[in-house]
């Protein structure tokens, strides 16, 4: 379980009208943005952001962690879901899980 006092949350690449949200690499591209390149010299996505797939459909998860470490990061991905219309499932508890079963 999340000991986040934020929630955990999933993106889902689907509009609240049922409508696939485009490019088809938004997941990826998003998570892009609060990644970091390793002392390997390879990107890495945050530990508290990552693309996935969630019944079927383009997903992006978010851990409610994030917000004790960075709060802008947390409200952009938030408002990023909001602004384009998108379904947001939340209160989703551990995340970890939550991608693997999806």
């Amino acid at each position: 379980m999340s000991t986040s006092s934020h929630p955990s949350f999933i993106i889902v690449g689907l509009t609240v009208a049922g409508k696939r949200f485009r490019p088809s690499d938004w997941a990826e591209r998003l998570c892009g943005v609060l990644s970091a390149f390793g002392a390997e010299k390879k990107m890495r996505y945050s530990p508290y952001v990552g693309p996935g797939t969630y019944s079927g459909e383009k997903a992006v998860f978010v851990n409610g962690s994030l917000y004790e470490v960075e709060p802008m990061a947390y409200r952009f991905v938030l408002h990023f879901a909001q602004d384009n219309d998108l379904q947001l499932i939340q209160d989703v508890g551990d995340i970890a899980e939550t991608r693997r079963r999806s």
